[in-house]
């Protein structure tokens, strides 16, 4: 298989950031990544970009760390409470999702991806649950929230 030396411009998912040389496939390098300018061929004059490159880098993973612990702080004082319908027994109808936290946070004021809550599986009984909320890589939050019943709960009947 042929493969390139490519130099990264900008960062890519489960490649690189930029200023990263990286080996990838031909057909990869030439049909996507040089296409949309996300990477150059790595000559001895584009060597030359790779300062300029890290120090941008550097910038701006600075910016995203110092913007992560910025939401992480708004997120630890944020209390997040959903009141759900129940039935008999106090049993729920439906489920909390990611989406519903997600609208309750934005609610709130806290602005932040969907994808960076991990909820793995929806909540379907009341009471306090965690979920993590993954920031950045140094930085995840747990965040506690509440499901209480919107009506009285009846005991069920054996």
């Amino acid at each position: 298989m042929a493969h390139n030396e490519i130099l990264l411009i900008k960062p890519v998912e489960g490649l690189g950031a930029e200023g990263d040389q990286v080996k990838v496939r031909a057909g990869y390098a030439r049909n996507y990544l040089l296409p949309r300018a996300i990477a150059v061929p790595l000559t001895r004059s584009n060597r030359k970009q790779i300062e300029a490159l890290k120090k941008h880098r550097a910038e701006r993973e600075s910016q995203e760390l110092a913007g992560a612990r910025e939401i992480a702080a708004k997120l630890e004082k944020t209390r997040v409470a959903f009141a759900v319908k129940t039935g008999e027994g106090g049993k729920m109808f439906g489920a909390v999702t990611a989406s519903d936290i997600h609208e309750k946070l934005v609610q709130a004021g806290v602005e932040l991806d969907k994808r960076k809550i991990q909820l793995h599986t929806p909540v379907k009984t009341l009471g306090q649950h965690t979920v993590k909320i993954k920031l950045h890589p140094e930085v995840s939050v747990d965040l506690n929230f509440d499901i209480v019943s919107e009506n009285p709960i009846v005991p069920a009947e054996s």
